[in-house]
């Protein structure tokens, strides 16, 4: 069981955030004058309460639900049953099917996630560095979280507005500032993260190896684009800059021995493999996450079962590593009535008589307890973890041509999940490659970064190890096109979502 000290701790730190922070008031990033107000960055105690309220934003049901939704729906692996049990519902035939349109889930997170680059703007040019241990982290978190945000943003979105300062009266609206300009903005923020951060907050809030993993992650990205590197940087410096960030948070976290142990709040939570996790309290009533993925009748009550896993997917994990231990923790496809008892199975079911008894469901972040009837939940999000870690260091030492190292992260991961090596990891760099991007989907399928990990290499990268892979299915064997989304294959719809049409209506440096 969770705790009580962690327990407390959670419910502790919501209270102090709501407590001091006070929610912004339209989508251009101004917020009320307490938070504003420069002299509660004076004191440590008052400083440390608004760094609670950075972390509550991304709590918030417009920053978290609302963003996994987006992001998830958006991977090219998985399908939806909110608003309609079939293929043809809104979001299956938009969103889902790599189609975005600029709905209220975009207005929302956009709104919610420059809301969160606020009030990191707020403690970074408050704060005063240099003086006390406690307040140059504060100053760390409000970098990171602000670099954090940022790269969410980019990758979303492309072009955005690069909010740095405080808006004034006469400053509302910026103009959209080139991708390139935001990653450098992203790198220069985590640099200084890596400096101020030093661990002072203690347990359940991230520490530097998250803004050294965060550096890292960006190195990667910058590694693989054709338009985004800084001049006079080439391919194989980004790979190098990113081992030389990532590798510095080898060793300082380790595995947990049982994968599903990472998602259940019934087990010990911030554990040694987590290196950025959302602290969630159901008393505190911020998180809808496990509504909104525990499919019907597997709990007591409010259950909405939004997401599905789509069948290809789960096939293809099953097919490449049948004895996979990831397998169990990360589809749900048989459970017992919680009403009746009785069995319910999804997938594999052939008859596949609907859309939601045509896919298995998502699990990590359904609730875990059967009796659980609320609508909150107090399962933490973890955003960053080892095992990711340890799957960039074996991706970029094989691009490096380190093939001794690249093993020995690959292995500790394997190891764990129980499986025989692929093939495909001695037959040389591309075929490392293709198999070390397939692993991404079986470790960290669901948590957050699939939709970047599977456009990361570009979009012809994209459409054949995802997208095609999973259209070329249809019309053979059980996969029909009534119960399996047909994605796009349009590089104008499929590599970025729409801008928010709130931003597009209000800013007037947008057309």
């Amino acid at each position: 069981m969770k705790s009580i000290l962690i327990k407390q701790n959670k419910i502790l730190k919501l209270f102090l955030s709501f407590s001091v922070v006070i929610f912004a008031t339209s989508c251009e990033l101004d917020e009320e004058p307490i938070f504003l107000d420069d002299s509660i960055y004076d004191s440590v105690t008052t400083a440390e309460s608004a760094r609670d309220g950075i972390y509550e934003g991304l709590t918030h049901y417009d920053a978290q639900e609302r963003r996994y939704f987006i992001v998830n729906g958006f991977s090219g692996t998985f399908g939806t049953g909110r608003g309609g049990n079939n293929v043809n519902n809104l979001f299956n035939r938009t969103l889902m099917s790599l189609k975005p349109t600029a709905d209220t889930d975009n207005d929302k997170l956009w709104e919610r996630l420059y809301r969160t680059i606020s009030r990191c703007n707020a403690a970074i040019n408050n704060v005063t560095t240099g003086s006390r241990n406690e307040l140059n982290d504060v100053s760390g978190h409000g970098y990171f979280v602000r670099a954090w945000a940022y790269y969410y943003l980019v990758r979303l979105y492309g072009d955005v507005p690069l909010w740095t300062e405080l808006p004034s009266s006469t400053n509302f609206s910026l103009p959209l500032s080139p991708e390139k300009d935001i990653y450098a903005q992203i790198i220069s923020d985590a640099k200084m993260a890596q400096n101020l951060m030093n661990g002072s907050a203690g347990t359940g809030y991230p520490t530097r190896t998250a803004a050294d993993m965060l550096l890292a992650k960006v190195y990667m990205t910058l590694a693989t684009s054709t338009t985004l590197k800084e001049d006079g940087k080439s391919e194989s410096d980004y790979w190098q800059m990113a081992y030389d960030e990532a590798v510095k948070v080898y060793g300082k976290h380790t595995l947990v021995a049982n994968f599903e142990d990472l998602f259940d709040s019934r087990k010990p939570e911030n554990t040694a493999e987590s290196i950025f996790e959302l602290q969630i309290s159901e008393a505190a009533n911020n998180s809808q996450m496990g509504r909104n993925y525990t499919p019907n009748k597997f709990k007591a009550g409010l259950h909405f079962g939004w997401f599905s896993v789509m069948a290809s997917v789960y096939d293809y994990h099953v097919a490449t590593y049948p004895d996979d231990t990831r397998i169990d923790g990360t589809y749900l496809t048989t459970w017992n009535n919680a009403v009746n008892g009785n069995v319910i199975n999804v997938y594999p079911n052939r008859s596949r008589n609907n859309f939601r008894n045509a896919h298995p469901y998502f699990k990590k972040f359904a609730e875990k307890e059967p009796s659980h009837a609320n609508q909150f939940n107090d399962q933490n999000i973890i955003i960053y973890r080892y095992a990711e870690l340890l799957l960039m260091l074996a991706e970029i030492s094989n691009e490096l041509g380190l093939d001794t190292e690249k093993m020995t992260y690959l292995n500790e991961v394997l190891d764990r999940a129980g499986v025989t090596l692929r093939p495909e990891y001695a037959q040389g760099k591309e075929a490392f490659r293709d198999a070390i991007m397939d692993e991404y989907k079986f470790e960290v399928l669901g948590e957050g970064e699939d939709f970047h990990h599977n456009r990361r290499r570009g979009f012809n990268y994209f459409l054949t190890n995802t997208i095609k892979r999973h259209n070329d299915l249809i019309g053979t064997a059980h996969y029909v096109s009534n119960r399996d989304l047909t994605l796009s294959e349009d590089e104008s719809q499929v590599m970025k979502i729409p801008l928010s049409k709130l931003e597009i209506d209000t800013n007037q440096y947008i057309d």
